[in-house]
C-alpha cells in the first residue's frame, strides 16, 4: 500500500457503488458526505452540514451555496425545473440567515432537447428570479450525446449577504426550544409523484415551490434569537429534525397531530405506503426558536402568505439524541433518518 492509498481509506459503507439512496437526503447521503467527501476534502469548516457556507471577506460575511436539480418530470403542478432551481437556491441562502443576491446557473443538456422547451424553462427561471429578488450573473452550458442524459439538469450556485450579528446554526439548539413549521408537509413530493406515475387523487395537489426569503425575514424580525432554520427538501421533515438533534446533541419530541398535512397528501401517502414526514417540500420552513419567542415567531409565520397553516409541532428535549413522535393513539415512535430512497428525482 502506498502513502497515497493510506491517506484515502475505503468508505465505511456496505455499498461498493453509488445507489439512488445516496441522493435521498437521509442516512446514505450522510454516509456519503462523511466517508467520501469530508474524508477526501478534510475539514472544510463548521458549515459543512449547513445549507450554506458563511465566509468572511473584507469585513463582509457572505453565504455561498450550491445545488443541482434533476427533477423528473421537468414540469409538475405548481412549477418546473427552472423555477425550482431558483427557489431551491434562494431558500438554502435564506435559511442560513443570508439575504440572497446572485445566482449562477449551469445547464447540462441532452442532444435532442427542443429549443422551445429550453427557452420556456429559461423564462421560468427569469420570472422566478424577479419574484425572489435575485439575479443570474453567470452560467455555463454543456451538451451530452443523445441517450446519455435526461433532457436537462441544472446546477446553481447562490451568493448572499449575511447581516452583522446574525448566526443561525443547529448546534445552538437547547432543551426547551420550540419547533415550528410554516405549513403542510409533503406537497411537493406528492405533486411530482402524481404526474410521474399518472395518479389522480380526490383533491388537487400542487408543489409548494416558493422563495422563502421574505418569510424568513419576518420570522427573524419577530424572533431575533432564532436558533436555526431549514427548508425540509430531500428526506422531508424527518431529515431536518434528525439533523437538528445530531448537530446539537439534544432530543426532539414531536406531536404528530400538530404537524399539518393536506388531507389529499395524507390520503395519497396512506395509499402508497409513504410517511409524509419523509416526503420532500420546496416552499416550507422549519424553525427552532427559544420558548419565549415562539408565540411571536408563530404569529409572524401565520401573518405571511406562505405561512398561513403554520404550527408549533414540538420541542427540543434532553438527550438521548433522537427524534420521537407522539402519535394520536397515545404511543411513541422513533423517527430515524431515511435509510433508502422513497421518491427518486424530486428535486
Amino acid at each position: 500500500m502506498t502513502d497515497e492509498d493510506a491517506s484515502c481509506p475505503v468508505p465505511a459503507s456496505r455499498y461498493d457503488e453509488v445507489v439512488l439512496g445516496h441522493g435521498s437526503g437521509g442516512r446514505l447521503s450522510a454516509d456519503l458526505l462523511e466517508h467520501v467527501f469530508l474524508d477526501a476534502f478534510g475539514d472544510i469548516g463548521p458549515d459543512a452540514r449547513e445549507d450554506s457556507a458563511i465566509v468572511e471577506t473584507s469585513g463582509a460575511r457572505i453565504a455561498i451555496t450550491t445545488d443541482s436539480f434533476v427533477v423528473s418530470p421537468w414540469r409538475f403542478p405548481g412549477g418546473d425545473i427552472g423555477s425550482l432551481a431558483v427557489y431551491g437556491t434562494v431558500n438554502d441562502l435564506a435559511v442560513s440567515g443570508a439575504i440572497p443576491e446572485w445566482i449562477t446557473a449551469a445547464f447540462i443538456l441532452e442532444e435532442g432537447l427542443p429549443l422551445a422547451e429550453l427557452a420556456s424553462l429559461a423564462r421560468s427561471m427569469r420570472d422566478a428570479c424577479v419574484r425572489a429578488g435575485v439575479r443570474i450573473v453567470a452560467g455555463d452550458t454543456k451538451v451530452v450525446d443523445r441517450g446519455n442524459g435526461d433532457g436537462i439538469f441544472i446546477n446553481t450556485t447562490g451568493v448572499g449577504r449575511v447581516p452583522v450579528g446574525r448566526a443561525l446554526t443547529a448546534t445552538a439548539i437547547e432543551p426547551g426550544d420550540v419547533v415550528l413549521v410554516s405549513g403542510t408537509m409533503g406537497d411537493h413530493g406528492v405533486a411530482i409523484l402524481s404526474v410521474r406515475e399518472g395518479l389522480t387523487f380526490d383533491g388537487a395537489i400542487e408543489s409548494d415551490a416558493a422563495p422563502l426569503h421574505d418569510l424568513v425575514a419576518s420570522v427573524l424580525d419577530a424572533a431575533p434569537h432564532t436558533r436555526c432554520l431549514r427548508d425540509p427538501t430531500r428526506g422531508g421533515l424527518a431529515s431536518a429534525l434528525n439533523e437538528f438533534a445530531s448537530a446539537s446533541g439534544v432530543g426532539i419530541r414531536i406531536d404528530e397531530a400538530a404537524v399539518p398535512v393536506h388531507e389529499t397528501v395524507r390520503g395519497a401517502c396512506e395509499m402508497l405506503g409513504l410517511d409524509p414526514f419523509y416526503v420532500a417540500n420546496e416552499g416550507k420552513l422549519v424553525a427552532v426558536v427559544p420558548q419565549d419567542e415562539a408565540a411571536a415567531a408563530l404569529a409572524a409565520m401565520r401573518a405571511h402568505p406562505l405561512g398561513a397553516a403554520a404550527s408549533q409541532i414540538g420541542e427540543a428535549t434532553e438527550p438521548p439524541i433522537r427524534v420521537v413522535v407522539e402519535t394520536s393513539f397515545g404511543t411513541q415512535r422513533v423517527l430515524p433518518l431515511l435509510s433508502g430512497e422513497a421518491l427518486p428525482r424530486i428535486c
